[in-house]
């Protein structure tokens, strides 16, 4: 009785180990048998990444720039995210009044844009004073913009990012020179501060020799840890635009963004109204004293 049991059991055994056998693994489980399609040419990535920020900037132009409406999610820490503050109205400042005024031409996604930044000299004396010097001397023309997060920051300034194969370094140079920390104005929108390395190795905060950026929030969580030594006062939108073209896991634009120079001029008076631009308000014109001998003249006919 007790054998034909077993035997009864074995053969039970035996049939459905069979049928296992003939059962096909989950899809999750199974090797793949999708060919491996090689990676297109490094040229060709380069070509379609930017076409895809033409696309993307033409789109966001035409669209009122969704970057300022607050319809898409940002990078910024939501606890950073405070009401908005704007700038004095260049428009109305004193006709006696005397300002630094950086004039930046920035070229990206086939077009060009001009951003204006009011300098603060007697907030920031060495750091004024440091970056008028690379200015003058053309360190930042032609280099890119290696950091770009939406709704907090584009980041500039990095000698090396002239070499575009040395993108792996991006963000690393600029540290043969400090400068002592002088942190006094806070992080508004459109503030330009100066970057630096951690407190971890930098206890001091001094900032970095060149490399600088631009908040697009107000950010009272890192005021008294970044010197601010400048303020956006036209073209503000333009680095929004920026900070929405495709990144990399590094956070560096994919298409090379560049800037293509940088003048210091002194603004007597007021600022002349150019336009008005949706979510930014007014835009300005560039003053005469930052346009070459034909802008000038083209200008002063139309």
């Amino acid at each position: 009785m007790k054998t034909s049991l077993l035997l009864c059991l074995l053969a039970f055994g035996c049939h459905a180990a069979l049928n296992a056998q003939q059962l096909k693994a989950p899809e999750t489980l199974r090797p793949s048998t999708v060919p491996v399609v090689p990676a297109p040419p490094t040229a060709e990535i380069d070509k379609l990444a930017e076409e895809a920020q033409k696309s993307l900037y033409k789109t966001v132009d035409k669209s009122g720039d969704t970057a300022s409406s607050g319809t898409k999610s940002t990078g910024a820490p939501t606890s950073l995210r405070l009401p908005a503050q704007r700038p004095d109205d260049p428009s109305l400042w004193a006709k006696d009044s005397v300002r630094k005024i950086a004039v930046m031409e920035v070229a990206f996604g086939g077009m060009r844009d001009t951003v204006m930044i009011e300098l603060f000299p007697n907030d920031a004396p060495q750091t004024v004073a440091n970056f008028i010097n690379h200015c003058e001397s053309g360190l930042y023309n032609g280099l890119a913009f290696h950091r770009a997060i939406e709704g907090f920051l584009v980041q500039t300034g990095d000698p090396l990012t002239s070499d575009e194969s040395a993108r792996e370094k991006w963000g690393t140079g600029g540290e043969d020179k400090t400068i002592p920390a002088e942190i006094k104005r806070p992080h508004r929108i459109g503030a330009v501060a100066m970057a630096r390395r951690s407190d971890k190795v930098n206890p001091q905060r001094r900032s970095n020799g060149s490399q600088f950026y631009v908040t697009l929030g107000n950010y009272g969580a890192i005021d008294s840890k970044y010197t601010v030594f400048g303020q956006v006062v036209s073209g503000l939108e333009a680095l929004k635009r920026i900070s929405i073209m495709p990144v990399d896991a590094n956070d560096c634009p994919i298409a090379r963004i560049e800037v293509k120079s940088i003048k210091v001029i002194d603004q007597k008076g007021p600022m002349q109204v150019q336009s008005a631009v949706a979510g930014e308000g007014q835009r300005y014109s560039k003053p005469d004293s930052a346009r070459g001998m034909v802008g000038r003249f083209l200008h002063r006919i139309w």
